[in-house]
């Protein structure tokens, strides 16, 4: 982890905005724009890119998917940029948390790895695009994508070790969480039952 040279009250704002920004449903904005209806009453009813891939809109899960990864980086970015790298790491997670338990529903958000992924290439680009492989290699063989997320979160500590020391913890911490908001996904893996990506 880095060292915390942020004053608390600034960790505290730079914490309340990224969760402000992690919480922007872009799923739920792509279905209204592309008029795909309400994606939570659409097959799993998650608001993630996934999902919205199964109403067969890819256009819309592709903006979906740019979204979602695009408000993790800008978080880390931004924070990086006008305060710190311990403020990078904070905000990261805070808008990691934002997706999966925005205020804007409820607290009732995605599974976060399009914003654990586009934290991850922000963090450091070497170590996200090794989780992005690690997701796109598991998809391109098992065609589940719940499955990919769970392999490229759990190898993400892995490769910090190795590409970027200081970001071990937080990769421990997000693949923990993905690990959690996947435990529906994990039983129906064993089961056999987990849909395989673009089925409707």
């Amino acid at each position: 982890m880095p060292d915390l040279a942020t004053a608390p009250l600034t960790l505290l704002l730079v914490a309340a905005l990224a969760y402000l920004l992690g919480s922007i449903p872009f799923g739920i904005v792509m279905a209204r724009l592309f008029g795909l209806g309400d994606l939570r009453k659409v097959g799993s009813g998650n608001i993630g890119a996934t999902n919205v891939l199964r109403t067969g809109n890819k256009p819309a899960a592709f903006l979906t998917l740019l979204g979602d990864a695009g408000k993790g980086g800008a978080a880390v970015l931004l924070a990086r940029a006008l305060v710190g790298e311990d403020a990078a790491q904070l905000a990261g997670l805070m808008a990691f948390l934002g997706h999966c338990f925005p205020v804007f529903l409820r607290f009732h958000g995605g599974k976060g790895v399009a914003t654990f992924l586009g934290t991850l290439l922000a963090l450091s680009f070497p170590l996200g695009l090794a989780a992005c492989l690690m997701w796109a290699a598991t998809a391109a063989v098992a065609r589940i994508s719940s499955l990919a997320a769970l392999v490229a979160a759990i190898s993400a500590p892995v490769w910090a070790l190795w590409l970027q020391p200081s970001g071990t913890v937080f990769c421990i911490g997000l693949a923990a969480l993905i690990f959690y908001r996947h435990k529906a996904n994990i039983r129906r893996i064993r089961e056999g039952t987990e849909p395989k990506i673009g089925q409707k």
